[in-house]
């Protein structure tokens, strides 16, 4: 393969615009890596895939290591997986230590998102050569499984499978195709509205509406601020970072990323179990757990390199099973159907130039990450002091321009960007998970064709149990993640009892 082929300006230019927009998303609080890949995406379409992708990777590296910045000045996390960033960042900012932590983490986010990538040029291929034996069973077993992982690790169990299955039957809305043994008549469409609902609605009006404008909505009814004055903003001595800080930490770093790496490959988990995962390891393996949460270096270094271990990671199932590893992933699929291409088994041995311009994308977005926010950090810091009222209505006018234009011009995928902006908005308020939902609505047609497939080759519901050896290793999965679930919701329930018992002897206690 010619790397000169595939390396171009434009490439590498799309790679950095990317990269430093993505650090502006995340180190603006409450907009995300995938809120900037939701805006952006419609971009791509006049881009070409490779370049289009290497647009998008490049947001998405970008917009998971700038949230460091926040957390760490303001102790406001820029982005979820950020959330343990804060723990330890910000008690160094306000010990005057505010550059050496950056600095920390951004070497860390570098070690981290390089890892993942090794992991995922190393396991990608030989995962998708396996996957390409599955018969309709175990792919649809697969997708099942998928979805009993987020409802495993969503904050309750029932409200993550409700929330997955929700999405299934909304991406069913539609026209019951004959090409899956249906008869091509309407179903779940109210009746009047038939010619627009005739395909359902588009994937990415409907993802922009949940990442993009319902992030608006929310900042809109909290009230968005004008910002943190310049003057607000310290990092501190140039002198305070030494690399001696990482002495005793290689152990610490390269199984932080190796978590984030493996949380990433779990589908729809995200960047905040991630970096929860890996700090949580860090506390517990440390000498001095005390230290946590005072300013202690090994927390960022956990917590950084843990997260950008997502990046590389979740690309895994995507590519080699079509399965999004989180919400931004679940964006990338739009890119690829705008360039007419399905992500799968057959993606890597079909698409030789996307996939090594996607492992290429990734290694030079990390570097410039690392070479951008490590050489200007202080101007990286200033970031924070972007006012939201000058930036949401730029990004509100993308999305809907975005929506209207990605087919051509149809009225209705803005209305959808409307309807699914509103639903994000209510659903956090209604408790409901995004991530399953979004992953349920991706996934569902899939799981329908290969459901009604399966049935009419073997023609019994009894094949899903007695396929093969696969299948049967897919059910222990599916119920091991199930039983551990049940088992964690029952231990975290008895732990907040005995808090709450506990708060109540001490009110008890000083009345």
């Amino acid at each position: 393969m010619d790397i000169l082929s595939i390396v171009t300006p434009l490439f590498v230019g799309l790679i950095v615009a990317g990269t430093v927009i993505g650090i502006v998303f995340g180190a603006v609080p409450g907009m995300t890596a995938t809120m900037a890949v939701a805006v952006c995406l419609p971009l791509t379409y006049s881009l070409g895939l490779d370049n289009g992708l290497a647009l998008l990777l490049g947001l998405y590296v970008g917009g998971i290591s700038g949230g460091l910045v926040p957390a760490i000045l303001l102790g406001i996390p820029g982005t979820p997986s950020s959330i343990t960033t804060c723990f330890d960042g910000y008690p160094m900012c306000q010990k005057g230590e505010g550059e050496a932590a950056l600095r920390l983490g951004i070497v860390s986010s570098l070690v981290g998102g390089l890892i993942s990538l090794l992991v995922l040029y190393l396991f990608a291929p030989p995962l998708a050569d396996f996957a390409i034996e599955f018969s309709y069973v175990e792919k649809f077993l697969i997708i099942l499984f998928a979805l009993t992982v987020m409802a495993a690790l969503s904050k309750d169990m029932l409200i993550g499978i409700f929330s997955g299955f929700l999405g299934i039957l909304v991406s069913l809305i539609g026209t019951y195709s004959v090409d899956v043994g249906g008869n091509g008549e309407y179903r779940l469409i109210p009746p009047g509205m038939e010619n627009l609902l005739d395909s359902g609605f588009s994937l990415l009006p409907v993802l922009i509406g949940l990442f993009g404008l319902a992030a608006i909505l929310d900042d809109a009814e909290n009230g968005i601020p004008a910002g943190q004055k310049a003057s607000d903003v310290k990092v501190g001595a140039a002198s305070a970072f030494s690399f001696s800080m990482f002495a005793g930490q290689t152990v610490n770093l390269i199984r932080s990323s190796l978590i984030g790496t493996f949380v990433g490959i779990l589908p729809g988990v995200g960047g905040s179990a991630a970096s929860i995962l890996a700090y949580s390891n860090a506390k517990t393996f440390s000498k001095h757990p005390e230290t946590f949460g005072k300013g202690e270096p090994a927390g960022i270094i956990a917590s950084e390199s843990g997260n950008n271990g997502l990046t590389g990671g979740a690309l895994v199932p995507l590519l080699s099973l079509g399965i999004p590893g989180d919400s931004t992933t679940a964006l990338l699929i739009g890119a690829f159907t705008l360039q007419g291409v399905q992500v799968g088994p057959l993606f890597i041995g079909n698409n030789p130039t996307t996939w090594s311009a996607m492992i290429i994308a990734m290694l030079i977005a990390n570097v410039v990450m690392f070479a951008v926010m490590y050489l200007a950090i202080r101007h990286v810091a200033r970031i924070v002091t972007v006012p939201k009222q000058i930036l949401f209505p730029i990004i509100l006018m993308m999305c809907v321009v975005g929506a209207y234009t990605i087919n051509y011009g149809i009225m209705f995928d803005v209305w959808t960007l409307l309807i699914f902006g509103v639903f994000g908005w209510l659903a956090v308020k209604l408790r409901l998970e995004i991530a399953p939902f979004v992953i349920g609505f991706i996934l569902g047609p899939n799981a329908e064709v290969y459901f009604v497939k399966s049935l009419e080759s073997f023609g019994d519901l009894t094949i899903f149990f007695t396929k093969s050896w696969i299948a049967a290793v897919l059910w222990v999965l599916i119920v091991g993640s199930i039983a551990g679930s049940v088992f964690l919701s029952r231990r975290n329930a008895a732990a907040d009892a005995a808090a709450e018992a506990e708060a109540e002897m001490e009110d008890a206690a000083t009345s």
